[in-house]
């Protein structure tokens, strides 16, 4: 493949990636109503783990070595099950809307939690941006809570940043590992983990829940779960991290796109102005020149 197709491709991959992820929260918020949260946010990562493992078997991966392994767990904590389990508990009390408002924070969390990774000291730029996007949430949330934030807006900003850690430990796992083995590993790695608490909250009554809560239970597991994570990393190997990763800031409108769509949820112009003064923040933020400690300050 030409290298100006396979750009092009890896940027439809990326596009393909962020709408499968903009999806998550509405699937989530109908599948915990009939499954709680417990199955929602642990069982995906069971199911996901069936899959994964036959992908691994036929392509006949290698094991990750003892000290990727350890990079893994922080992977696993945050990808399959602090966000996962944070988001099903929020999405039973709070709109989508509001969670994609929130959730628009996590490529600046990702790119603070990156530089520390790789030593950088961030400039008064990434920390004026990264200031403004969360007074913009806070606000945002103040207001729609009445005045106080409620505790589903704090797990959905605990949630921004442990994945953020995640994302970030593993964006650099996967230069030696691979991209899309990467979320493959941790999803095996904690799987064994949640079976039992899973089994314990299965009911017979859930036999019986609308066929589009199992379509949503499905999705999360087989899609955000996994498919969506491999589109987006090959996507990046493919079409560059710089130019793939802009697409992200296409996920938190989608997200209130799919909410009003698929859950006739009423999007206020509040919302979007705030969704718009975040994603700016965002963008400022990600683009803010970083030195390296000990050095002279250079551009990202």
């Amino acid at each position: 493949m030409q290298r100006e197709n396979r750009e092009k491709f890896g940027l439809l991959l990326g596009l393909v990636g962020v709408i499968c992820f903009s999806l998550t929260l509405p699937s989530t918020s109908i599948a915990v109503e009939y499954f709680g949260t417990t199955v929602v946010g642990l069982g995906r990562t069971v199911v996901a783990a069936i899959l994964v493992a036959v992908v691994l078997i036929v392509r006949k991966e290698k094991l990750p070595s003892p000290l990727q392994f350890k990079s893994l767990l922080i992977v696993a904590v945050g990808a399959v099950l602090g966000f996962p389990l944070l988001t099903s508990w929020a999405m039973g009390f709070l709109p989508v809307s509001h969670g994609a408002v929130e959730l628009a924070l996590l490529p600046l969390a990702t790119t603070g939690f990156a530089m520390f990774r790789a030593k950088e000291i961030p400039s008064l730029k990434f920390w004026i941006s990264s200031i403004i996007g969360s007074l913009a949430v806070i606000v945002y949330a103040l207001h729609l809570g009445f005045g106080q934030l409620q505790f589903a807006d704090l797990a959905l900003l605990a949630a921004v940043i442990i994945l953020g850690l995640s994302y970030a430990e593993g964006g650099i796992l996967a230069k030696e590992l691979g991209s899309w083995q990467v979320i493959a590993w941790a999803i095996m790695i904690g799987a064994p983990f949640f079976v039992i608490p899973v089994g314990l909250n299965l009911t017979t009554e859930m036999l019986n829940v609308p066929i589009h809560a199992w379509i949503s239970f499905i999705y999360l597991a087989v899609v955000s779960q996994f498919l969506a994570y491999v589109a987006w990393y090959s996507g990046m190997a493919m079409g560059g991290i710089a130019r793939v990763s802009q697409i992200q800031y296409l996920q938190p409108f989608l997200m209130i796109l799919f909410a009003a769509a698929f859950l006739n949820e009423s999007i206020t112009l509040f919302t979007l102005v705030i969704a718009v003064i975040v994603v700016f923040s965002v963008i400022l933020g990600k683009n803010a020149p970083v030195s390296k400690k000990g050095s002279v300050s250079e551009k990202n």
